[in-house]
């Protein structure tokens, strides 16, 4: 276990939000090869399946360590969480547990159409689909599944999990100037009459540093503009546990949200930490700095009142760890893993 500087947990609670909300990342693989989650060149070294947490392990660090210390909501993620044998058991334990105040699931929707009526029933009530294009052309350019058909089986998803009463139902959109910014009013036109929440996020300098680098990003207050001029814009009265500024098209059923950490940095309401497929808890998005080995202590027998202070200590330097640079994403965070290895 690396060494921590110690802060009293007093002074943590003075300088940050409450961060009780984690990112649980079920698997590193993805049916998708989407530009801005994965290296356009770099092969990815994937999780070998012994490596990874079992579910049973899972269950034990979120029941004996991250509700002890006060986590108690929890979103699923991946690469692609519906890759994930057994995820509808893991959905339904989690569900189950009486601490759990919210479950969550973001997922590419690419399996969601035979899988929505399971997790709902098992206890999934909200749900995070990514929708990066309305064009299955550019959709299929950007996730790299050219003539795979995917772009309907996707919509055929987002179709499913709204019949069956996901809410909110959102739909995520990294922009990416040059290649989808086109299509921001659209995107936003989806939600005038139906009850669902787009959720516009700047393109990040992970997983995909050199088209990051050749194209940068669309800073949100861009693209609030634009659907101002076009629709109208007010603050939205509905707000997320998120990051997310949310605003709304008057009249419309749903909302909008902008994600926004490269040109309005919110680390400062960082409320959440992410757990890896393999068990490595990082306390920060953008920076790796910190980050703990909780699967190879817990096989290695370290009792589960000692993991829970090795998290209270990350908790209480996660301020120090926070990524603040604000020019161009790259200064002074590591991180090694791709988007799609991080869990987002």
């Amino acid at each position: 276990m690396p060494a921590f500087k110690i802060m009293r947990l007093r002074d943590y609670t003075l300088t940050m939000n409450k961060v009780d909300y984690l990112r649980i990342s079920l698997i590193d693989r993805c049916n998708f090869n989407c530009q801005y989650c994965m290296p356009s060149e770099q092969e990815i070294n994937y999780i070998l399946q012994q490596n990874l947490l079992t579910d049973s392990e899972l269950l034990t660090l979120i029941r004996e360590v991250f509700i002890p210390v006060g986590f108690r909501r929890f979103r699923l993620t991946g690469g692609e969480p519906l890759l994930r044998k057994g995820v509808v058991e893991i959905v339904k334990a989690l569900a189950s547990l009486p601490e759990t105040q919210d479950l969550s699931m973001t997922t590419n929707g690419f399996l969601l159409a035979n899988m929505a009526q399971s997790l709902y029933d098992a206890g999934l009530r909200r749900i995070n689909i990514s929708l990066d294009s309305l064009d299955p052309d550019t959709f299929d350019l950007i996730v790299g599944r050219r003539g795979r058909n995917g772009w309907a089986q996707v919509w055929q998803g987002i179709q499913e999990a709204y019949r069956v009463g996901f809410d909110p139902l959102k739909l995520n959109v990294v922009v990416i100037p040059g290649i989808n910014e086109g299509e921001i009013l659209d995107l936003a036109a989806l939600t005038i009459e139906r009850k669902w929440h787009v959720r516009f996020i700047e393109f990040m300098p992970i997983g995909n540093s050199q088209l990051f680098a050749e194209r940068g990003w669309v800073p949100s207050a861009e693209l609030r503009q634009r659907i101002r001029h076009k629709y109208g814009l007010v603050e939205s009265s509905v707000t997320g546990a998120g990051p997310a500024d949310v605003y709304q098209i008057p009249g419309a059923k749903g909302t909008l949200g902008f994600i926004s950490q490269m040109s309005e940095c919110f680390c400062d309401r960082c409320n959440r930490m992410r757990l890896s497929a393999d068990g490595w808890l990082r306390p920060c998005l953008l920076n790796e700095s910190g980050q703990i080995d909780l699967k190879t202590a817990l096989r290695a027998g370290i009792k589960p009142v000692e993991l829970q202070e090795k998290v209270r200590q990350l908790l209480a330097i996660k301020p120090e760890i926070n990524f603040k640079e604000r020019f161009n994403g790259t200064q002074g965070g590591t991180y090694t893993r791709t988007m799609s290895q991080i869990g987002g």
